[in-house]
């Protein structure tokens, strides 16, 4: 293996010193033409690659940005990640991607570590149990500005991008209710997160107005995957009266409902209705095809980096809460309550004149 090439190297093929190789690099000083001419030419030659790194650390900034992210299997997040960095190499930043397993641990480890590479800046999606908000706050009095997204931690004062949560779950449940039903179960994700609380808001929010009452028990806290959400959903499914509609707070927790209902022999939709949230790609490939709200990944990533920039450009407005709309996308996993239960063509015709109004 090639070692890398060294300034040393450079300045004995051109002949000349180090210091001198040393500016024409870094353009920290003004070097003859005819000298600076001969560093190009050896570097050239050898191949020489600077660190950007090392340059960076020696000037106290860099061009990276870090991405901290809570569960990289969890197919939401490609997409957030994927909007930050096309912002970020749009603009000569470099992302560092860090995961971690939604362990507050980790997260803080990630952290500390990385502060001493000094990044330009850092966007964060919090650990389900994160616990991190002062030493966020810490990391950006340092001078690398933070910008929270998806999730707000405990604490948090800082910028935070989000998705209009409370709005979306209000839209489902709705959906749901215009439906005929009226036994209707929830199953949130963990109750300190602010997106799971704001859901768990406007799937109330709904029912209070529409003036139905909802028992404590059908409310089931899961931990936003699949496995959490089949547990939550087989206890639900073996309470009496069982519910006609679960509302499952994300499409992982969903695809844990189907699980759950199908090994109960249950058939969806017509013996159990169920809305996800997120409408990940697969939503439309489920059988039956999964009635979820869109919330916007790419959108929120590409928000978030570029209001991250703009603090690393040096903006100093006020903290900034930028809320990004969510939207319902009606198909086939919801019935409608009816003495008959409608033909699956009466019921795809029902569905669209409702996502119409």
């Amino acid at each position: 293996m090639n070692r890398p090439v060294t300034m040393r190297q450079i300045a004995e093929r051109a002949e000349v010193s180090i210091g001198t190789v040393s500016h024409v690099i870094n353009d920290t000083a003004k070097v003859r033409e005819k000298l600076r001419q001969r560093v190009l030419d050896a570097i050239r030659s050898l191949g020489y690659q600077p660190s950007q790194l090392a340059r960076g650390l020696r000037r106290n900034e860099t061009n990276i940005v870090v991405m901290i992210i809570p569960d990289i299997t969890n197919p939401f997040f490609p997409a957030v990640v994927r909007g930050v960095e096309d912002v970020a190499y749009g603009n000569s930043f470099r992302l560092i991607l860090c995961n971690t397993d939604n362990d507050p641990r980790k997260e803080i480890s990630y952290l500390n570590e990385l502060r001493s590479y000094r990044p330009a800046g850092w966007l964060v999606i919090p650990a389900a149990d994160s616990v991190m908000a002062a030493q966020l706050e810490s990391a950006a009095a340092s001078g690398a500005p933070v910008v929270c997204l998806d999730r707000q931690p405990p604490g948090w004062k800082g910028d935070v991008v989000l998705v209009a949560n409370e709005a979306g779950a209000h839209s489902a449940t709705r959906h749901l209710l215009r439906m005929g039903h009226r036994q209707l179960a929830v199953i949130t994700g963990p109750l300190h997160l602010t997106n799971a609380v704001e859901r768990l808001k406007g799937f109330k929010r709904a029912l209070a107005e529409a003036k139905v009452p909802i028992e404590p028990e059908y409310i089931q806290e899961a931990r936003f995957n699949r496995q959490s959400g089949y547990q939550a959903a087989a206890r639900l499914l073996r309470m009496l009266p069982r519910p006609t509609a679960i509302f499952a707070c994300n499409d992982l927790m969903a695809i844990g409902v189907l699980l759950a209902a199908r090994e109960l022999d249950l058939h969806c939709p017509d013996q159990l209705s169920i809305v996800g949230f997120d409408d990940l790609d697969f939503a439309e490939f489920t059988a039956p095809a999964l009635t979820s709200v869109y919330q916007p990944g790419y959108q929120l990533g590409t928000t978030a980096a570029r209001l991250l920039l703009k603090r690393i450009q040096g903006s100093k407005q006020f903290p900034q809460k930028i809320v990004l709309p969510s939207e319902l996308k009606i198909r086939h996993s919801v019935a409608s309550l009816s003495p008959a239960p409608p033909s699956p063509s009466r019921l795809r015709q029902r569905e669209e004149a409702l996502e119409i109004r």
